[in-house]
């Protein structure tokens, strides 16, 4: 089952008296890019977290957000860093007494001062579980999604396969027709303009007209490619990369059969073809 490099999952957990969320975002890309964004206090997880994530998604930029915010259970308040007070305090005194006038200040101000108030103490064994359980959990909800789209694309990619396999069907069909109406509209021209043709040198040209003009080899490649696209739809691993080069495959011989094409049906074939192949082409982009 292919899956899709394109989702979103979100989770929240509660350690003590924190409450931790992961945010992970996954969207394409041709190689699997982790960027993290993590609070201060949470960095000592950061490489178990890039690891995590990383044995589990192979190929796509993928964004993860770990953040954390304090509960205030039974009456519990600020816990003050009575050090810090002090320390600060005596610092804007030092620094009034240089000044022209003091300055007022509130003891919101004091408050809001950064290492003013202390986190409490967590249990860094706990907190590095708990995180893993957390992350454990929203990696498995964003790889569901992605398989969810993934099937959705592979839906679409098997629809415009089956619709390119009746295009090559329909071109193999009409070639034999297209020789023939080419074979007679050149018997056709030269009796007009020579009064005894020459039609054994006629059938010669018309012979390598007919070995420039097969397309046999680009039909038979078309079919190969198709069925190798279809086959690698059902394996399990990442296959983005195999399908990134199969449409670079068939869009090579859908060229040569348009250059190729000696008729309107045959020229129409060779776009439909060519229209397909880019819709193929756009949606392999998301796929891992």
């Amino acid at each position: 089952m292919i899956r899709s490099m394109t989702a979103f999952a979100g989770n929240e957990i509660e350690i003590g008296d924190l409450t931790l969320s992961c945010e992970l975002r996954s969207v394409n890309h041709r190689y699997c890019d982790i960027s993290l964004r993590l609070p201060e206090r949470l960095r000592f997880v950061e490489a178990g977290l890039r690891s995590a994530i990383a044995a589990k998604i192979s190929r796509g930029k993928v964004e993860c957000a770990l953040n954390y915010k304090k509960q205030t259970k039974n009456g519990q308040g600020f816990i003050i860093n009575t050090d810090a007070v002090t320390a600060l305090l005596a610092a804007a005194n030092t620094i009034e007494q240089q000044m022209s006038g003091p300055l007022s200040f509130s003891a919101l101000d004091v408050l809001a001062f950064p290492g003013i108030q202390q986190e409490p103490d967590i249990d860094k064994e706990q907190l590095e579980s708990g995180i893993t359980t957390l992350i454990d959990r929203t990696l498995a909800q964003l790889l569901e999604s992605r398989q969810r789209e993934g099937a959705q694309l592979k839906v679409l990619l098997e629809e415009r396969c089956t619709k390119m396999q009746g295009f090559v069907a329909l071109a193999s069909k009409r070639m034999p027709e297209v020789l023939l109406l080419i074979r007679n509209k050149l018997k056709d021209r030269i009796s007009e303009l020579v009064a005894e043709p020459d039609f054994d040198r006629l059938e010669q040209e018309l012979v390598l007209l007919a070995q420039k003009l097969d397309i046999t080899e680009e039909l038979d490649r078309l079919e190969t490619h198709i069925n190798e696209v279809l086959r690698v739809l059902q394996q399990k691993d990442p296959v983005g990369r195999r399908l990134d080069f199969l449409m670079q495959e068939l869009n090579r011989e859908a060229n040569t059969l348009g250059s190729k094409s000696a008729d309107k049906e045959m020229t129409r074939i060779a776009i439909e073809l060519k229209v397909l192949i880019e819709q193929m082409r756009e949606q392999v982009q998301n796929v891992e």
